[in-house]
């Protein structure tokens, strides 16, 4: 038996440590916290010192009872989880709750997953850091008591099955209140006067006016005044200019460049990052700290030498400019500099090759630039023209990297054939171009962490999981809308002739942009009317800022929550009595056929049209908004359009087709076959034969294109790409196939692959019993009978697993049917019943 236990939170980790240890160590993971706040109840005593209670999940009751006998029998335990607020409390968790005895026990850290961290953290053991400790007991307990306290009030006020939380809510404010800056946006023309050049040596170039229109009147003007001109260079001045290298990376902007370049999620960065640190081939990706220590400023001046010339090097120091940044950590970087790129998972070894960039970057030389700056006159008119250009002379750290940018209407700068003062220009064209003001930019999720960070909002680890949750709660979702078409005027004055053309630009893209759903609207109103401060911006920075000074032992949390608590439970206990309900109800007119007010609000099944009120005589008629229509913007014509569906368009093949608006677009129903409409299609438009054309298609699609043991074989694509049907099994077909020309062998080979793995996925098999154990994804496995499904934690060994075991976690999980219980008279009811009966008589 090793007499050092190491414990870590993740397995992955688990298994590059012990590469590092020898045979006196044993490394074991917690996965994750051994223990939180109890999921059904509040578990905080905010009648008194605001003390959490912590329970064991039934997931890690067996993790726990593994991790207590490995202490026993060690000399030694070593606490190896993470170095920020996270890691210390799992740490505590597991020397609580194991009963470690605190002579035996070390804590070490360590922010690279590397031979020489690991050692150097084995030689330098600490304890418990208590105020890292309760700085996370603080966010946990606070957030607890919040999204607790705030939940049911939005049950009873706005819809059941809502929910509310201190960061989330703010983020969803941040959205929200964007959208409505891009709805009250009106866009303002003006005319922009680009043209292009030439200089005695045939070389184009192209200039601008710098300044613009109002009118085109006003530019048609100018265009004219331009007529047989002569243009020359009025002036020339060249300067030489330096470009700096951006910091390493931190969090956030690893965050917002790899969705920028590598087009990743939040979450899926957070993913892959974790992955390559855990590997051991970058350091901890959770930080807000821009610092390089010297060590690898040192091997980062070593690659850069070696690999681009000593020229290129200069190592340097940067400061972070995020609020509450904590400067003693490390900026994400890799382990070794001299592993220019990796070779395992694709997104892993992209996401490496940005951060090593983006590091040896940052310690190579600037970038020495020329600018060009020409101004060109015209003989006709006093107003100049303008070119601005930049030539490279020496690329520094641009050999590597360029730090990406959000503005999608950034020009860049090219080079400018050489000129001289008063050479004469020859022009090619003269175009005054109509251009609108853009309204504010919709959050992406990496320009949300930017906005996030800068308000001081949320940390390093908590940017992810923020912004996945509020689109679980389908608060906010990722807009698909490619944009509506727009006319613009353009005149060109080319070889003295003026021509006006009419062109058109797409507008308004909201693909891949985050958009509030109504409900999300209707929150965000309701919480910022009644707990303003909850959602004030500057109340949840200063939260964030006493967490940090918890963290450094400059405030005590129990004093914090307590201060926090008397103001906030009295604001909740007051909107839950007397706030009025919440529907985000809008009238939009009246019916003409009955006189009775039209409006829209949120009903139970979500956002809908209602003809009538509760008052009237007769019932109010419902009808529901299509997933592309909000409350805020919806018209009294759209709202009325939809009391025409579902909508009878005639008959074919003996049965009628209807064309209706579902939970997931508009369809075409035909018997029992439903058919989406194409994106963009007004299912009020839809005539008979469009509707034929679509059922045809579909009837296409579904004929069998293959017979497997006498059952047909269909095809069709869906959410995650093509696939083959066959005996109500659904089969993906990989790039290794052509989809759309699957030979009879490759059809056998893909049933007969899925069947096998079906079949191998299947550990136990109790027939009689209707109970079978699978396989299940990330390492899991599923204890089956009937419609009730488990899925067990990764810890759990279900190889010995016993039928009596099965049954037994069959039943913990099936629901309990509840039995109506026959009502027995009481006493005072049959007294009752008899003066009745009495009286009648």
């Amino acid at each position: 038996m090793a007499k050092n236990l190491v414990i870590v939170e993740s397995p992955a980790k688990a298994k590059t440590i012990e590469k590092f240890l020898g045979k006196d160590f044993k490394v074991e993971s917690s996965f994750g916290h051994i223990s939180d706040l109890p999921s059904k109840e509040l578990g905080v005593n905010v009648e008194g010192d605001f003390k959490p209670t912590y329970e064991v999940s039934k997931d890690k009751k067996a993790v726990v009872k593994k991790l207590k006998d490995l202490a026993k029998k060690a000399e030694w335990v070593w606490l190896a989880s993470d170095e920020d607020r996270e890691g210390e409390a799992i740490a505590w968790h597991l020397a609580e709750t194991l009963k470690l005895d605190k002579d035996k026990t070390k804590r070490i850290v360590f922010h690279e997953i590397t031979k020489a961290a690991i050692q150097k953290a084995v030689e330098n053991p600490r304890g418990i850091d208590y105020d890292l400790v309760d700085a996370q007991q603080a966010r946990r307990v606070l957030d607890r008591i919040v999204g607790y306290e705030l939940s049911p009030v939005l049950w009873r006020k706005v819809k059941g099955g809502l929910s509310a939380g201190r960061v989330q809510s703010v983020s969803v404010r941040l959205i929200v209140e964007r959208e409505r800056s891009i709805q009250d946006f009106s866009p303002v023309a003006s005319y922009r006067i680009d043209a292009e050049f030439s200089n005695e040596d045939g070389q184009s170039f192209k200039a601008k006016l710098p300044k613009t229109f109002s009118s085109k009147e006003e530019a048609y003007k100018f265009l004219e005044s331009n007529k047989a001109a002569d243009f020359k260079v009025a002036d020339l001045q060249k300067k030489p200019a330096k470009k700096s290298p951006a910091a390493p990376f931190t969090t956030s902007t690893l965050q917002q460049e790899a969705s920028r370049k590598l087009y990743f999620s939040v979450s899926k960065t957070m993913t892959m990052a974790q992955r390559l640190y855990e590997a051991g081939l970058i350091t901890y990706m959770r930080t807000d700290s821009v610092n390089l220590s010297d060590e690898a400023r040192s091997g980062a001046q070593a690659e850069i030498e070696s690999a681009y010339g000593s020229k290129y090097s200069k190592p340097r120091n940067y400061k972070g400019k995020a609020k509450g940044a904590q400067e003693a950590h490390e900026a994400i970087r890799p382990t070794n500099f001299a592993v220019h790129s990796v070779d395992i998972d694709y997104d892993q070894a992209r996401l490496y090759d940005l951060i090593w960039k983006r590091a040896i970057a940052s310690q190579m030389s600037e970038a020495e630039l020329e600018r060009t700056n020409v101004k060109i006159s015209a003989s006709t008119h006093k107003d100049t023209f303008t070119a601005n250009g930049e030539v490279i002379t020496f690329e520094g750290f641009l050999k590597v990297y360029l730090e990406g940018t959000d503005d999608e209407h950034a020009e860049q700068e090219g080079m400018l054939p050489a000129m001289k003062v008063n050479e004469a220009l020859l022009n090619s064209y003269i175009t005054a171009t109509e251009r609108y003001t853009r309204p504010p930019a919709r959050f992406t999720e990496a320009s949300l962490v930017k906005k996030l960070e800068e308000l001081g909002i949320g940390r390093p680890s908590t940017y992810a999981p923020t912004i996945s949750t509020i689109q679980n709660r389908n608060y906010i979702e990722k807009g698909t809308v490619e944009g509506v078409e727009r006319k613009y005027s353009q005149l060109k004055l080319q070889n003295d002739d003026l021509i006006d053309t009419m062109l058109s630009e797409k507008v308004g893209s909201d693909k891949g942009k985050l958009v509030p759903t109504d409900i999300g609207m209707i929150v965000t109103d309701f919480l910022v009317n009644h707990f303003e401060n909850i959602l004030d911006y500057n109340f949840t920075a200063k939260v964030e800022a006493d967490f940090d000074n918890i963290a450094e032992g400059k405030e005590d949390w129990i004093k914090m929550m307590k201060s926090f608590y008397k103001d906030f439970h009295p604001v909740v206990e007051d909107v839950k009595e007397n706030a009025a309900r919440e529907s985000g109800e809008r009238i939009l007119g009246t019916d003409p056929k009955s006189g009775k007010q039209v409006s829209v609000r949120l009903g139970k099944f979500g956002p809908m049209v209602q003809i009538g009120t509760v008052d009237d005589e007769d019932k109010p008629q419902f009808a529901s908004l299509s997933p592309d229509q909000q409350l805020n913007t919806i018209t009294y014509e759209e709202a009325m359009d939809l009391f025409q569906l579902p909508k009878n368009i005639g008959t074919f093949e003996g049965e009628e087709i209807l064309v209706n608006n579902g939970r997931f677009g508009p369809y075409v129903k035909f018997g029992d076959t439903f058919v989406s409409l194409p994106k963009g299609v007004d299912p009020l438009s839809v005539e008979l034969d469009d509707a034929i054309v679509l059922i045809k298609e579909k009837q296409k699609a579904d004929a069998p294109i293959y017979m497997y043991k006498d059952l047909p074989v269909q095809k069709g694509k869906g959410r995650f790409g093509p696939y083959i049907k066959w005996n109500s099994m659904f089969i993906n077909v990989n790039k290794k196939y052509d989809w759309d020309n699957l030979s009879d062998d490759e059809i056998v080979e893909l049933i007969e692959t899925k069947i096998q793995k079906e079949i191998d996925k299947v550990i136990h098999n109790w027939e009689d019993e209707g109970i079978r154990v699978e396989k299940a994804r990330w390492g899991r496995h599923n204890v089956l009978k009937g419609k009730v499904k488990v899925e067990l934690a990764k810890t759990v060994d279900v190889t010995e697993m016993t039928l009596e075991e099965a049954k037994a976690i069959i039943e913990a999980n099936t629901p309990k049917k509840k039995v109506a219980k026959k009502k027995t008279a009481t006493k005072k009811t049959t007294t009752a019943k008899k003066k009745t009966i009495a009286k009648k008589k």
